[in-house]
């Protein structure tokens, strides 16, 4: 089970996890709340470039369609196809199976929020 005090997050809904040099990158539960059923992710492919706070994809619900910013700058060095073979992984598993990209970082994170900051900012409990 991932812990989610370990892990850091952006104001439109991402969670980061960062080991060494590699971001691995997904939506948080409250975004695929918010989403409702997830019935399409668009990723970037592996080699590409990503810059913070960029829109590197979409995700498409039947309630709406939303774009996936970038939380850092880097390279996506792998994307999980799983997510892309069954969307509705985001909703069933979104910290776990469901995580989206890895990035090779390009440089130091900035901005991200931790777990505390993230629930104040949601208002959900911690």
């Amino acid at each position: 089970m991932t812990d989610l005090n370990a892990l850091l997050y952006t104001p439109e809904h991402e969670w980061i996890r960062i080991d060494d040099d590699i971001a691995t990158i997904g939506i948080t539960d409250y975004a695929a709340d918010q989403l409702g059923d997830v019935v399409y992710v668009d990723l970037p492919q592996a080699g590409a470039a990503v810059t913070a706070g960029q829109v590197m994809g979409e995700i498409e619900s039947t309630k709406s369609v939303s774009e996936l910013y970038a939380p850092v700058d880097g390279t996506v060095v792998e994307v999980n196809e799983a997510v892309d073979a069954d969307p509705d992984t985001v909703n069933a598993s979104p910290f776990e199976d469901a995580w989206l990209v890895k990035v090779r970082l390009s440089g130091a994170p900035a901005g991200l929020l931790d777990r505390a900051a993230y629930t104040a900012l949601t208002g959900a409990e911690a």
